[in-house]
């Protein structure tokens, strides 16, 4: 487990979470950004909390469907929610709730995923917890985050977030990101990349667009998208209707 670093250590998590991933060749890590009313269940033992996350999500035009302050319930909801036709877009859930204050969150989220695949899952932590995070990214491709709780001060990002996961795209969290790939760097899946390509791998991982990670690294978006054509053949990852590369190029980085 580890403490989350302060805050003016981070990278500007604004600039590149709950945004489009992919932007070459239709390729995207998630669906339709446009702003909507997403159905959300908050699973929260702190009141306080709870009641505050309600009321940052009900004031931007959100619904919340229920609130729950343990991991049971939390499966007890959706399971409810979803046969009376009310299921929910997303749940938003801490990692850590009673009785043992350990798993309960994360392992709701994953027991929930499995049931339907269609559902968004964004869980809140206080710490980096890699195995969780892990655990969380090793099902479905699709609608997961993965948030240190002091994120959610930034409201604006949070929102958004939460609706880009409902959504079926990622919000991962760049301290999450950053000790993931620490490991991954490590694995020889990744051997045959360049020091560039693992840099726009790093960014792709974080949530960035090709014009973002351009930005960052100083190079024009064509270089980008020929570092990320790169990345796929390195990979293995051949051009499918099926499959979504970008999407699998970041899974087999995040858990190899």
């Amino acid at each position: 487990m580890l403490r989350a670093s302060p805050r003016g250590g981070r990278a500007k998590w604004g600039q590149y979470v709950g945004r489009n991933v992919g932007e070459t060749s239709g390729e995207t890590i998630g669906g339709n950004s446009a702003e909507h009313t997403v159905r959300v269940v908050i699973a929260e033992d702190s009141v306080l909390l709870r009641e505050g996350l309600t009321r940052l999500l009900t004031d931007r035009g959100h619904e919340v469907v229920a609130g729950v302050s343990d991991g049971e319930a939390l499966v007890a909801a959706v399971e409810e929610l979803a046969a009376a036709g009310r299921a929910p877009d997303v749940v938003v859930a801490d990692v850590r709730m009673p009785p043992t204050h350990t798993d309960e969150g994360v392992r709701a989220a994953v027991r929930l995923r499995a049931r339907h695949p269609g559902l968004g899952v964004l869980v809140l932590s206080q710490y980096v917890e890699e195995q969780y995070a892990t655990e969380l990214l090793a099902g479905s491709s699709r609608g997961v985050g993965y948030l240190l709780k002091d994120r959610v001060a930034e409201v604006r990002e949070f929102v958004e977030a939460v609706a880009r996961v409902a959504d079926g795209g990622t919000a991962l969290d760049p301290e999450v990101v950053a000790q993931l790939l620490g490991r991954s760097r490590r694995q020889d899946v990744l051997a045959g990349l360049t020091p560039r390509e693992r840099e726009v791998l790093a960014a792709m991982a974080e949530g960035r667009t090709n014009s973002a990670i351009a930005g960052e690294l100083v190079v024009s978006p064509g270089a980008v998208e020929k570092h990320v054509s790169n990345i796929f053949s390195k990979l293995g990852l051949p051009q499918s209707d099926a499959d979504h590369r970008r999407v699998l190029a970041v899974l087999r980085y995040l858990n190899s």
